[in-house]
Formats: C-alpha cells, structure tokens, sequence
C-alpha cells in the first residue's frame, strides 16, 4: 500500500506526503510499478518541479544516457523540469541509498577489504572473495577446486576477456546490479555464458530490446549505458544464504536453512573466522561480518590477536561471543550474510537487543516489521515505547497511526494515559502549553486524509476523547 501511495502522490506532487512515505515509511526511492516507472519518471511527467528536486536531492536515479535518464527527460512535462535534471548534481543511489545491505555489498567489491583472490586481466587487478564468487557461479566455484586451486593470484589473458565487462561481471555478481557501456554488451554476454550465467543473459538480452524500442520511438534520445537492477525476488540473497549454511555447525544444518536440501556438503566457502557460541562454532568470513557491523568490526581488527586458534585449522582464529544464544546467533548470522531471517513474534524482541548491541540497523528494522505485526490495543502502547527505545521510527509511526485508529478506547487505558505524562516529562523545560510529541503524532493521524463529512465528524470525536484525557490528567497542549 505504501508503495502505491508514493506513485500517486508523485502524480499529485504532494511533497509533504511523498516526504512522510521516504523518511518516516521507508518506502525505496527508486522501486518501479508494473510499467517499470520510477516516482521520479511521475513527478517529472505531471511538471512537479518541488517535488523533482526532493527526489533528486534524495538519491532518484537519473543518470545522463542512461535508459531512466533518458526517459525523465524526455517524458519531463516542460522545459524547466528537463534543465532541472540536466543542470542538477547528481546523487547517486550507492552514495544516498539507506539499504544497508546494497551499500555494504558495493563496498565489498570496491574496496575489496579481506579479499582472498586477486584476478589480472590484461593488466588491471581486480580484488575478490572466493565465498562470494563461488556462492554466486557453479563455474567459480568448480574453477576454485580445480584449475585455480590453492592460487592466490589469477592471470586471465584471453584476447576475448574485456577488463571493462569482466568488471560489470564481477558488479553483477556481488551487487546483483551491473552498468556496461552498450559497446561493450557482446562482451559481457560472453563472459556470462562462460560463467553460467543464464539469469544474466536473458537480463541483458531483455534489456537491450527494451532501450532499443525506447530509442527508435523518442527521436533525439542517447542511451550509452545499460543498466541492469536486480528484481524483487533476487536471486542474490538466496546464493549468498549459501555461506550462512555453510557457517552452520552441522548439528544446526537440518530446518534453519532456506534450501530445500543440504548443498553444503559439496560446496567450500573457504572461512577464514570461527565463532564459538555455547560451545559450538560456526565458520563465517571477516569481510561479512567486519563490512556490516561496526561492532564485529572493533571486535575482530581491534582484538584479534586475544583469539585463539580452530585446532582442525590453525589459521582460522576463534573468537568466543557471550551473552548471546546458539538459536539467536544463527538468526544474526542468516541477516549478516543474506540481509534476511527467519523471525517470530515470540523472538522479535531478543533479536531485536541483540541487533542493537551489534549494530546492525537493518536487523532492527526487520525485527520493527515482526513487532508491527502484532499490534493491538494491549500491546500497542508497550511496542511504541519499544520503538522510541531502539530509535525505530517506521514501527514508531505504526503505532502511533494505530492509536489514533482505537484513541477512544485507549484512553481509557492507564498505560496510555501514563505514556503520554512520560512523553510530555521528556521535553526540556517544557511549558505548560507546548506541545507533546506523541500527543502531536496521534492527532497528525487522526485529521490526515479526511476528506468527508462523516469522516471529519468522526476526527472530532477522536480529537475531544483525547482532549479529555489531556484536561483529566493536567496537560495542556
């Protein structure tokens, strides 16, 4: 519904609510509805200058010769709007995106920190990870244990081999994103083919028809690079939750894992870290756990000369986690490597401090998701006070629409009544008449979208019942 929402108010160039879906719902900026239109695309359709730059100055895609580049500006309702896009500095998606796993995983591959392998094409090294690569492709993966076993470094010299597209392979194969040049697409497709990339092909066989009917349909229209984003259902976490099940000590591996059978057993994801975990141990990789948590990070470059040694393989440390179950650390681990997990209501809430004490955000967020789901009278104002806790304010802004939604009932709850005293209590130096954060939220909730008769009736309802509980415990606001 969310996502709906923010197509229609880019038609309608509501900016205050295309703001509220971005910062308070964590819609994605970028998502794209069934005619593979963007929010961007809309608002420059219908000429809503504001709203263009909002999106602009928030990371909307609109890269010069590029396919959704090219179709802003032309579908751009008026000249202003086409010197906005032009003349605008743009901000990329990698460097404004709030997805924490799309950020990391670019970084993985640009930085190419803990990286195991290193690969010369023609002169230029490229820096990789064995697990990643072998995750992703069944041919990396055998070329690993076979022709390029036990080697460090790996010299490609086919005259057919372009470093150009052997970099956009190696983008696709860790961010599930890739930008070619369209002169060097037949490049690409053949390194694909060679790497069994069947997904990949077909992607940039539908891309290319695509920008090849856009092109020869928009006369004046020059797109230079394709762009391939993953889809919904992408494939790349489900590789990358390979590594997850390989980290599993073998006890573990039947019922936590998301594939349908036990593929670990032929596939090496080369660790190079053991946690041990109420005396089991699960062999994971530095570059995933130091590249999405600050916390595992500090712990593993700041201390690790304090671990010991995995006795069946010396070279790979041991770092001892305590305070934290075998059941719960799979559900971290799972998150850590695939950006997803297997959560409930009745573990929500522990995997959620668990997330906090890491730092992982993106876990919390999944953890809110669980917690929103559960929502109702008895339980909504302790899950609001949850979410102010862990700084969760999609969850936050869940409850509080909730609570405008049952506001009659609910002030007749102590509890209610108690949270908003403490709310209020928590302005600095608050004045009798200054306004009360939760109070606001609930009635922002109440009077938005009202649009009938009938409707703004029942908003003054709503609005009186709290009123009155604001009068009867001595607030004003």
């Amino acid at each position: 519904m969310d996502t709906s929402d923010l197509f229609t108010s880019c038609k309608k160039g509501d900016v205050c609510r295309v703001r509220y879906l971005l910062e308070q719902r964590d819609v994605e900026i970028n998502v794209r509805d069934k005619w593979d239109s963007t929010p961007l695309y809309y608002a420059c359709l219908c000429g809503h200058e504001e709203l263009v730059q909002y999106l602009l100055a928030n990371g909307a895609k609109c890269e010069a010769n590029t396919f959704d580049g090219e179709r802003c500006l032309y579908g751009a309702l008026n000249d202003t709007i086409r010197r906005v896009l032009k003349e605008y500095k743009q901000i990329t998606a990698k460097c404004m995106k709030r997805d924490y796993y799309d950020a990391f995983l670019q970084r993985l591959l640009e930085q190419g920190y803990h990286s195991d392998i290193v690969f010369i094409v023609h002169g230029k090294s490229f820096c990789a990870h064995r697990c990643v690569l072998g995750a992703r492709s069944a041919y990396f993966a055998e070329m690993f244990e076979t022709k390029w076993k036990g080697k460090n470094v790996i010299a490609l010299k086919h005259p057919l081999i372009n470093p150009a597209a052997f970099s956009s392979l190696l983008q696709y194969l860790y961010t599930g994103c890739l930008d070619i040049d369209v002169e060097y697409v037949n490049d690409c497709k053949r390194l694909a083919k060679q790497c069994q990339l069947q997904d990949l092909i077909e992607d940039l066989e539908t891309k290319c028809k695509k920008v090849y009917e856009f092109v020869s349909s928009k006369p004046g229209t020059c797109v230079k690079v394709l762009t391939i984003e993953p889809s919904g259902d992408s494939r790349l976490q489900e590789d990358l939750a390979l590594l997850a099940e390989c980290a599993l000590p073998a006890e573990f591996r039947v019922g936590f894992g998301e594939l349908p059978f036990d593929s670990t057993d032929s596939f090496s994801s080369y660790p190079d870290l053991c946690f041990r975990v109420a005396n089991y141990s699960f062999l994971c990789h530095k570059a995933f756990f130091c590249g999405r948590s600050d916390y595992f990070k500090a712990l593993l470059e700041d201390h690790f000369s304090e671990s010991e040694e995995l006795q069946t393989q010396p070279s790979i440390p041991v770092v001892t986690l305590h305070d934290i179950s075998e059941e719960i650390f799979i559900r971290v681990l799972y998150y850590i490597y695939s950006d997803d997990t297997e959560l409930s209501p009745e573990n929500a809430y522990e995997v959620l401090c668990v997330a906090d004490m890491y730092l992982l955000p993106g876990l919390k967020r999944l953890c809110g998701r669980i917690l929103a789901q559960v929502l109702d009278e008895d339980s909504v104002v302790s899950i609001w006070k949850i979410a102010k806790l862990f700084q969760l304010t999609r969850l936050e802004d869940q409850c509080t629409e909730y609570m405008a939604r049952i506001i009659e009932k609910l002030v007749e709850f102590e509890e209610f009544a108690a949270a908003v005293k403490e709310n209020a209590d928590a302005v600095e130096e608050r004045q009798e008449t200054d306004s009360i954060p939760l109070v606001d939220d609930i009635r922002f909730h109440i009077t938005s979208n009202v649009q009938t008769y009938s409707a703004i009736e029942e908003a003054n309802q709503k609005l009186d019942a709290l009123d009155n509980l604001l009068a009867s415990i001595g607030l004003e606001c």
